[in-house]
């Protein structure tokens, strides 16, 4: 089967409409590493209410990520998770118009399954289905289920990803599958119902080789980096990568607004934040990122930037501030959407969507989203 440029809600990539959506709290403390952030519970019922309210509002689709073994410290930073598909399969029959997004470890799920869970999630979402493929892991989360390889390096995680992604393709379109590849074998696999839709597929491989299989196998790529500079290298490289093959792919970056009345206010929430960071938390994620033990507790580009509290890239201001700044990302980097992550989901939605997102809908405009 050849591969089709495909762009979610059937938009060509240069409609120059962006894609906005929310990545779903599916764990507990949400991404703020701080005592001093609102509650988020990391609850099946918070997060439906979150996306019930991206959906009302606007917004275009609604991501979970997949976590197995949380980062500890004072707050227990993401030790309570959701199972990513279940939540977004039960989230599907919550909303009616706002694509659902899922993700997968390939180290972790067979492509077998993968293929039916997803056809599964698309006929619950009547069409709304994505799939978000992760390549890599944090160690720890694996290996305290006996599931982690030290025999695939870093590329190799990309040889397997490919014979990954490529059987579920071929279950979703094919009668039967056999393939004997390094990684996976399926022998006259079967698979049905089919999607009734080829399912969105989005990817952060953001690594030389990740990028090109982002560009070969995927319809979009969340990019690395905060500032709108770093996301145009990123941005027109993943452009160029999928361009060399006759593709074309949307790109992404994940941006927490901090809004209040006033600068003055947002910056006050976000000093709040900085002074009850968790420490122990931070310690936690290192060790899940890989640093060593010695590495841990010494000051470092990371941790000063971690000390911020937000796990991601963020903008802080007014509601006039934080549409400047974004505006802004989107005019230079050249990206095409942005997941969005609020400090309170509850709270915060309803707020960008009535100060925030009318300006950024009339700053890029296109195509109305299809329904799914």
């Amino acid at each position: 089967m050849t591969e089709q440029s495909h762009t979610p809600f059937g938009l060509p990539s240069d409609t120059g409409a962006k894609d906005l959506g929310v990545f779903l709290p599916i764990a507990n403390g949400g991404w703020i590493l701080s005592r001093n952030k609102p509650k988020i519970d990391g609850s099946y019922d918070y997060c439906r209410d979150a996306a019930v309210l991206a959906e009302k509002h606007g917004l275009d689709f609604a991501m979970a990520m997949a976590k197995y073994r949380g980062f500890g410290g004072e707050t227990e930073h993401w030790d309570y998770q959701l199972d990513s598909y279940m939540t977004v399969a039960a989230i599907a029959e919550a909303t009616k118009r706002v694509k659902v997004w899922g993700t997968v470890h390939t180290l972790l799920q067979n492509p077998g399954v993968v293929a039916k869970m997803t056809a599964t999630l698309d006929q619950i979402s009547h069409g709304r289905a994505g799939l978000n493929v992760v390549t890599g892991s944090y160690k720890d989360e694996f290996a305290q289920m006996g599931a982690w390889r030290d025999d695939v390096d870093h590329d190799q995680r990309y040889d397997l990803a490919y014979e990954w992604i490529q059987a579920i393709k071929a279950l979703w379109t094919e009668d039967s599958v056999t393939k004997h590849g390094k990684y996976f074998t399926l022998e006259d696999c079967r698979s049905q119902p089919k999607p009734s839709t080829r399912p969105f597929i989005v990817c952060a491989g953001t690594s030389k080789k990740g990028m090109r299989f982002t560009a070969e196998e995927t319809d979009a790529i969340f990019l690395s980096g905060g500032t709108p500079e770093e996301l145009k290298k990123a941005s027109e490289a993943a452009k160029e990568a999928a361009a060399e093959i006759g593709k074309t792919i949307r790109t992404y970056s994940m941006m927490t607004p901090v809004i209040g009345e006033t600068d003055a206010e947002a910056e006050a929430f976000a000093q709040n934040i900085r002074d009850g960071f968790d420490e122990g938390a931070l310690h936690g994620m290192m060790r899940a990122y890989g640093f060593l033990d010695s590495e841990i507790g010494k000051e470092n580009d990371f941790t000063r930037k971690s000390r911020a509290g937000f796990m991601t890239p963020h903008v802080i201001g007014s509601p006039e501030t934080v549409t400047e700044k974004l505006t802004e990302l989107f005019e230079v980097s050249g990206t095409d959407g942005l997941m969005l992550i609020f400090p309170d989901y509850i709270k915060d939605i309803p707020i960008f969507a009535e100060t925030v997102l009318p300006a950024l809908r009339e700053s890029f405009p296109g195509k109305a989203p299809v329904n799914g």
